[in-house]
Order: C-alpha cells, then structure tokens, then sequence
C-alpha cells in the first residue's frame, strides 16, 4: 500500500494546510533518520503528480482549485491535455486539462509503520501486539492503567488514544463524544503495462499510483461500518475509473485488491490535544485519509504536549473541542461515486 502526499485533501490556506504542509515539509528528515536507524527501505518518492479532467465541462472547478492551492507556495503547473500527455504519454486522449505538481510524493506506508515500531523498541518502547483493551482503571479524572482480555492489567500514568477507526468505540470509557467513524476504502493493484505510468495520476475520483511494475488504483469511500470485504461492485468501478484516465489498463491483469478502514471526523480533520475533563488522557485519532503524512508533525507535537504540558500552536485548532453537540450528527456519508471527468 502507498501514500500519497499531499495536495488532495487540502482546500486552500488555514488551520489544516498549515498542519499538513509542517508535516509535509518535515518528512523527508524523518524518512531519513527512520532508514538510517532500522535500516528498512521507506520508498519515499517525489514522483509528481496530474490532477486531471477529461470534461470541459469540469475545467472551471480545476482552475478553482489551483487558485486555492497557489498561496500554499507549492510548485504546480497549469497544462492543457496535450501538454499533460507530453508528461504522461499513456493519458487518455479525452483528458483535457491537468494541474501538475512535481513536489508530490509517494511511501510505502506499511513500511513506514513497521519503521515506526522498530524505532520505538530500540529506544525503548514494549510494544503488544494483538493484546485488545477492554477497559480503563481510572481515579476520579485519571486514568490509572487499561485492561486487556486476556485478564492483564497494565499501570498507566498517561494515555494517548491513537485508536484510528475504532475511537468512536471508546467513548463510553471517557464519557465524551469522540466522532469518529470507519470508512472503508477498497484498492487494487494492476500489473504495469509496457507503456508504463510515471506519475501519481488523479482523475475520476480515482489515484493511480506506479511502484515496482504495478499501478495501485484507489480508493472507493464507503459508509459501511466495519464491514472490511473486497466486492465486486467496488473493485468493477476501480477497474473502469481507471481504464477512463489510463486506456492501455485494459489489458492489465488485477494483481491483487484489499480493502482497510479511514478514519472519518465530521470535518475531515483530526482530533489531536487534551481530552476534556482528564488529566492524563491525550487524543491523537481521526486523520482520515492523511495519517501516514501527519505522522511526523502528530508524533512531534504529541511528545511535546505530553512532555511539557504545553499544546503545540500547529494543533491547537484541533482540539476535540471544536465538536459541539450542535453538529455532530450533521455529517454526510461517503458512497461510491463515479463522478464524470
């Protein structure tokens, strides 16, 4: 599985751009100094990137997104079809415009997370795997250690909730409103054909992403709960979407196809900061579909809350505060769509 980083989800200047450029910013020295103490391979990758149309139609809202992205200060170039195929020869002819950011990059993301791991262990982290919590120990507005299945009890001076998905499932256990919700994403991996794909290419509503002589297509945005099945219905419109962007994918072979949970908030932003009424219990939950990217600024500005009791500015918007009970039932879930391009 790749990550992508990191103009998507970003609408313009504020709170969020500032969170994710940070993070964006400071990830290659976190790639390198993961890799020189594991010695695990990241493939970190600045590949560019096309958001393309292939709808003239849809022009309009390509340039109305370049205009928000410009005062970020990435790179990025406006081109029309032709000069997008120049880039990438395999587009299709019916792409018509394509806004290209050569900053943009790709990881290999289970690897970063096993690199994560194996640098917390060498400095000291015990980590548990498989172990489920099913409770907390707390004394009055302090959580005093957490309990497991198997019948452990382990002591705990501070918490930091990292539950992904499943946060919303905790709520009970704090007596607070933690909105986050599984979203199902589905993706396939297409066997590179002999006119390769270069570039991370968007369209469609669809990523196309080349690594090691295979394209990975995704992803569908599904409100399922925690229903984790492949179907056939969500790996049909992968394979279509991207045989609209990227025509010679019709004689590609599926490789393989898997489906995972993002995290959603209401706002399609995290949740990070102090958890109302507890003293020791931090949120770092609800990245949606950034969380590889906002690794480096979460753990950073996580650490040093935690260690200083001091909330870091690039966070602060963040807080589970902004919630009110007022909207948190006002949210729209993701189906799959396929949006015409």
């Amino acid at each position: 599985m790749l990550c992508n980083l990191p103009l998507g989800p970003l609408s313009g200047p504020g709170a969020f751009a500032d969170l994710l450029l940070s993070s964006f910013a400071f990830f290659p020295s976190v790639v390198s100094e993961l890799e020189d103490f594991t010695g695990i391979e990241l493939g970190y990758e600045q590949t560019g990137a096309l958001r393309t149309v292939s709808n003239p139609k849809r022009i309009p809202n390509l340039e109305k997104r370049m205009a928000d992205w410009q005062p970020l200060g990435l790179k990025m170039q406006w081109l029309n079809g032709d000069e997008a195929r120049q880039i990438e020869p395999v587009l299709s002819p019916e792409v018509c415009a394509a806004i290209y950011a050569p900053e943009e990059a790709q990881i290999k993301a289970p690897q970063t997370v096993k690199a994560f791991s194996q640098a917390a262990t060498k400095l000291g982290a015990k980590i548990y795997s498989y172990k489920e919590v099913v409770g907390i120990q707390q004394d009055k507005d302090k959580v005093t250690g957490i309990n497991t299945a198997e019948g452990d009890t382990f002591t705990c001076n501070h918490l930091i909730l990292t539950t992904g998905a499943w946060t919303g499932l905790y709520k009970d256990w704090f007596d607070i409103t933690l909105p986050v919700n599984p979203i199902r994403g589905q993706i396939l991996s297409l066997k590179q054909p002999d006119s390769s794909l270069q570039h991370i290419v968007f369209g469609g509503s669809v990523y196309l992403a080349p690594r090691n002589g295979t394209i990975i297509v995704g992803a569908t945005k599904e409100d399922v709960g925690f229903d984790v099945k492949v179907t056939d219905k969500g790996i049909s419109w992968l394979n279509h979407a991207a045989m609209k962007i990227v025509p010679t994918l019709k004689e590609s072979q599926v490789e393989r196809a898997w489906a995972g949970h993002r995290p959603k908030t209401p706002d399609k932003h995290p949740i990070l900061g102090v958890a109302p009424d507890w003293k020791n219990v931090t949120l770092a939950v609800g990245h949606n579909s950034v969380g590889i990217i906002l690794s480096a600024i979460t753990g950073q500005a996580i650490a040093k809350l935690v260690t200083t009791h001091e909330v870091p500015a690039v966070i602060q918007p963040f807080s589970l505060s902004r919630f009110s009970s007022d909207n948190d039932n006002n949210e729209e879930p993701f189906q799959i769509t396929a949006k015409s391009q």
